[in-house]
């Protein structure tokens, strides 16, 4: 009897030691699993919180921004059986297909996988007393919603996610968005914007320009405020382009061509600030070719003085007024367009006439 007394005593012992090492690995994972989700990701797409803000719907920025979670059975992508990509609501970035999705009862979207690999991150979350694993963007860390083991499929997945977090793209649309893939912008400052317009108007490969402001500090400037030269903004133009047809290096050409990039804030009579010379990049790309040809016109002593254009990464830009886009055309008789904006056309389409709109 006293043998089997020892012998449950030493199993107790054995048995609470067992217990305390496995509640210190607990806590040591625990401490690990905070550190982890107390860690802040880098994304490629960085935006302050008045920034997202601005672009995206109150209930946007509360799914996306404050790891907000919409009503079960809700969602408008709920019961969406098409064919189709859903993609970040607020980047674009493809996130999952529609071969992933399956109805999980569970009140919101689910999908047993992303879209490819890296697409989505995840982050442990102690929120409302549980412990689960979120799951973001890739690209802009907005929070999509949480991810479980417990699929019906052979991943065994369930990423449950806010309709709100998704823009979906049929399939029929996909080869338009394929199509927009030789799409881009760039946004350049080369003085007073209604005469860098009507330029690019008519450059071949241009598919839009808009006139407005970027560069500055105040939100929705007017042209008052940026006339000032106190904004911070520049008068800039944006333009949307086909690169099947132009490239960014022409478009950067014609830029060089067309204004003066040695003067410091001014272009003419226009001074101030408001009219610098600058490149507002989008990508490395875009700053590489821009940088590379800057260099390149200073290697050859194109100009006689140092080149000023700054070459500063793009924030965001603000549509000008109506009366301002497309002034040229509007008002070809008012005195300012015959006398600075009309010769600056005819040495554009004398050195350009090439590469000009058929139109013309």
């Amino acid at each position: 009897m006293k043998k089997i007394v020892k012998l449950l005593q030493s199993f107790l012992v054995l048995h609470l030691m067992v217990v305390l090492v496995a509640c210190g690995q607990g806590q040591d994972q625990n401490k690990s699993s905070n550190n982890q989700s107390a860690a802040s990701p880098v994304y490629p797409m960085k935006k302050s919180d008045q920034e997202w803000k601005e672009v995206l719907t109150s209930e946007q920025y509360y799914i996306l921004r404050e790891k907000g979670t919409e009503k079960p059975f809700s969602g408008r992508l709920l019961l969406t059986k098409e064919k189709g990509i859903y993609k970040c609501s607020a980047c674009g970035n493809p996130l999952f297909s529609s071969e992933g999705k399956f109805d999980a009862h569970c009140g919101w979207p689910s999908f047993d996988r992303e879209i490819s690999a890296g697409s989505i991150t995840t982050a442990i979350d102690h929120s409302h007393g549980m412990m689960r694993t979120e799951i973001m963007c890739a690209k802009c860390g907005g929070h999509l919603g949480h991810v479980f083991d417990d699929g019906p499929t052979k991943t065994g997945k369930r990423y449950c996610v806010n309709s709100i977090s998704l823009e979906f793209i049929p399939e029929h649309s996909l080869r338009q968005v394929e199509t927009t893939a030789s799409i881009d912008t760039i946004t350049l400052g080369g003085g007073c914007f209604w005469c860098v317009e009507a330029i690019y108007r008519n450059l071949e490969g241009v598919i839009s320009v808009e006139s407005g402001y970027s560069g500055g500090s105040i939100v929705n400037p007017t042209y008052e405020q940026v006339s000032a030269g106190t904004s911070g903004h520049a008068e800039v133009v944006q333009i949307t382009f086909d690169k099947k047809k132009t490239s960014l290096e022409e478009i950067l050409k014609v830029f060089f061509t067309i204004h003066d990039p040695t003067t410091l804030n001014q272009q003419g009579a226009d001074k101030g600030p408001q009219y610098r010379s600058v490149i507002f990049f989008r990508n490395e790309n875009q700053k590489k070719i821009a940088q590379d040809i800057i260099d390149e016109l200073q290697k050859e002593n194109v100009y006689n003085k140092p080149i000023l254009t700054l070459v500063e990464s793009f924030n965001i830009f603000y549509k000008a007024e109506d009366y301002h886009q497309n002034y040229y055309q509007n008002n070809k008789k008012q005195p300012y367009c015959q006398l600075v904006i009309q010769p600056k056309i005819e040495k554009f389409e004398k050195i350009f006439s090439e590469k000009l709109k058929k139109h013309l």
